[in-house]
C-alpha cells in the first residue's frame, strides 16, 4: 500500500509539472484539452459528447428538467472523478488549455449552474463527483469526514449506523449533495439548536485553481471561511468536509397539523411569525402552505410531553395534543420529514435517484418584521390560480440569532425566518412552464412589501438567476464586480465584498466561473 501511494503521488508531481509547463496558454484549445485528460487519467471516467454513456452520466445527477433540452449548452467533457488526483489533474489541463471547469455534488442546484452554462460560445467541464462518497465517522471525537459527492442521505445514513445518538444538522432533501449544501450554508431542521451545516464543518480538503490540494491549514482562515456558505464553484473544487457532529436525544418527537383556510389559517400564519422564531432551541415548527391549507411541520428533540407542554404555552391556538405527537429516534425523523411517513427502512436514505422527474422554480425571501394578516389572508386566492406551487417558511432565531452575520457568507441571520415560493410541474409544454414559473415570480413580486430591503435578500442555496447574471469581459476576462453586486448582495450582503476579496487572492484569474459565481474584487 505505502509502495502504491508512493508511486502515485510520484506520477502525479510529474503530471503537474508537464502540465504546468503548458498553462502559460490561456486560448482555448479543446483538443488538446481532452488530450491531457486522455494522456493523464485512467480510462473509463472521461465522457466526452462523442461516447455513447455520455447522455446518462450528464443526466445521472440532474434533477430539474428544465435543462434537459437540446438546446441547453453541455459540457464538453465529464470527469467522473473517484480520487482527488483526478480532480486536480481536471482542474490541471482545464487551465493549460483555457477550459473551465466546474464540480457538480448532487445536481440540485435550482438553476443548474453545476452542468449546464447559458453561454454556448465558451466549452466548459464538468468534474463529477458522485463518486467521491466516502464517509469516515468517529463516534469517540463526534466528528466525520465526508466527502463532497456523498448525498445528506447517505450522510445521514452513516452516521446512523455508528451511533443512535449523533446526529447532523443539515437540510431535509436526502438525494441533496454534501458539496453543494454545506457550500452555500445548508440549513435544516436542527438550525434552531445547531445553526447552519457550515457551522459545524471544521477542517475540508480542496483543490485549488492551480491544481494543488489543500486542508484548511494550507487555504488560510480566509479560503476556509469563503468555502463554508459563499456557494459552490468559485473558490476550488471542495473534495471533503470534516464535520463535528452533535448529540441526539434517545428519543426526539415530531407532528403534522394541517389548518385549511376555513379553520384559520390566516390568523395562525400571523401569530407563528413571532411564535416559531421565539420557541426553545430545542423545537422547530416549519410550515409548508399549500392549496389554501397550511401545514405545520415539528421536529423536538425530546419527548411529547414537552411538545404539548410547549405549545399550551406559547401557542394554544394550534391546538397540538397527546394525539399529533410520534416518539421516535432521530434517523427515523429524518425518514419521517424526508419521505412524509413512518415505518419506512433507513436504506431509503441510501436511493440517490437516477433520473430528473419533474421540471420546477424556486425563489426565495428573508422575513424580519411580521407580515400582516390581511397580506396572508391575500395569498389564499394565490393558490386557486393556474400553475399555483407553495410556500415554504423555515423558522430562525434560537442559536441562528446568537452568531455574527458575519462569521461565515450567510449574512441572514437575524431574519424571523426563510420564505421559498417553490413551483412544480410533469408537463413538457411551454404554457405548463408559463403558468407555474409566472406563479412563483408573481408571488415573489406581490410580497416585495414585506420582506427585506436594502438589499432584498435571497439564499444562494436557493439559486436565482432572475436576480442577476456575471458579465464578462473579452478575452476571457473574469467577470464584472460591479454588475455582480446585485445579486451578489442579495444572497451576501456585507459579505459580498469580502468573498470578491478572496476570490481575487486564490483565483485572480476567475479561473471557477459561472453565472453566478464570485468575481474578482478589482
Amino acid at each position: 500500500m505505502a509502495v502504491a501511494r508512493s508511486i502515485l503521488v510520484a506520477l502525479l508531481a510529474a503530471v503537474c509539472i508537464a502540465i504546468s509547463t503548458a498553462a502559460a496558454a490561456t486560448s482555448v484549445n479543446t483538443t488538446d484539452f481532452v488530450g491531457c485528460l486522455a494522456l493523464h487519467l485512467p480510462p473509463g471516467i472521461v465522457y466526452t459528447q462523442s461516447s455513447e454513456s455520455y447522455p446518462s452520466v450528464l443526466e445521472f445527477s440532474i434533477k430539474n428538467l428544465r435543462f434537459v433540452t437540446p438546446a441547453t449548452p453541455t459540457p464538453l467533457v465529464i470527469v467522473k472523478a473517484t480520487h482527488a488526483t483526478h480532480v486536480r489533474i481536471a482542474v490541471r489541463c482545464g487551465a493549460a488549455h483555457g477550459v473551465r471547469v466546474r464540480p457538480r455534488s448532487g445536481g440540485h442546484d435550482y438553476e443548474g449552474l453545476s452542468y449546464r452554462s447559458l453561454d454556448a460560445a465558451h466549452p466548459f467541464a464538468i468534474v463529477d463527483l458522485a463518486a467521491l462518497r466516502a464517509i469516515r465517522v468517529d463516534v469517540r471525537s463526534r466528528s466525520a469526514w465526508v466527502e463532497s459527492g456523498a448525498t445528506l442521505g447517505e450522510l445521514y445514513y452513516g452516521i446512523a449506523n455508528k451511533s443512535a445518538r449523533l446526529g447532523f444538522p443539515a437540510g431535509v432533501g436526502p438525494t441533496v449533495g454534501v458539496g453543494g449544501h454545506f457550500s452555500g450554508g445548508g440549513f435544516g431542521l436542527m438550525l434552531r439548536k445547531y445553526g447552519l451545516a457550515a457551522d459545524r464543518v471544521v477542517d475540508a480538503v480542496m483543490v485549488d485553481a492551480k491544481g494543488r490540494l489543500l486542508d484548511r491549514a494550507a487555504m488560510g482562515e480566509d479560503h476556509f471561511w469563503a468555502i463554508r456558505g459563499g456557494g459552490g464553484g468559485s473558490f476550488g473544487i471542495v473534495v471533503s468536509w470534516k464535520l463535528q457532529l452533535v448529540r441526539v436525544p434517545a428519543i426526539v418527537t415530531v407532528f403534522t397539523v394541517h389548518r385549511p383556510r376555513n379553520q384559520s389559517a390566516s390568523d395562525l400564519l400571523t401569530k407563528w411569525q413571532n411564535v416559531a422564531p421565539a420557541l426553545p432551541r430545542d423545537m422547530i415548527l416549519r410550515v409548508v402552505v399549500q392549496n389554501q391549507d397550511a401545514q405545520f411541520e415539528s421536529l423536538y428533540l425530546g419527548r411529547c410531553a414537552g411538545v404539548v407542554a410547549t405549545m399550551t404555552k406559547m401557542f394554544p391556538e394550534l391546538g397540538v395534543t397527546r394525539r399529533d405527537c410520534i416518539e421516535m429516534s432521530w434517523i427515523e425523523s429524518v425518514l419521517y420529514f424526508a419521505f412524509y411517513g413512518t415505518g419506512k427502512p433507513k436504506e431509503m436514505l441510501l436511493d440517490r435517484g437516477t433520473k430528473p422527474d419533474r421540471y420546477f422554480k424556486g425563489k426565495s425571501d428573508f422575513v424580519h418584521e411580521p407580515i400582516p394578516r390581511d397580506v396572508w389572508e391575500s395569498t389564499s386566492s394565490w393558490f386557486l390560480e393556474d400553475g399555483a406551487g407553495l410556500l415554504i417558511l423555515d423558522p430562525f432565531g434560537g442559536k441562528m440569532g446568537s452568531v455574527a452575520p458575519s462569521a461565515t457568507p450567510f449574512p441572514h441571520r437575524g431574519a424571523l425566518y426563510n420564505l421559498q415560493y417553490y413551483g412544480f410541474w410533469w408537463d413538457n409544454t411551454t404554457e405548463a412552464s408559463e403558468q407555474h414559473m409566472g406563479w412563483v415570480r408573481r408571488s415573489h413580486r406581490e410580497m416585495e412589501p414585506y420582506v427585506s430591503k436594502s438589499p432584498r435578500g435571497a439564499y444562494v442555496n436557493y439559486k436565482d438567476l432572475d436576480l442577476g447574471v456575471n458579465e464578462y469581459g473579452g478575452d476571457g476576462a473574469g467577470a464584472s464586480y460591479e454588475t455582480a453586486r446585485v445579486w451578489g448582495e442579495a444572497y451576501f450582503k456585507d459579505n459580498f465584498e469580502r468573498l470578491a476579496a478572496v476570490k481575487a487572492m486564490v483565483d485572480p484569474a476567475d479561473f471557477f466561473r459561472n453565472e453566478q459565481s464570485i468575481p474578482p474584487l478589482p
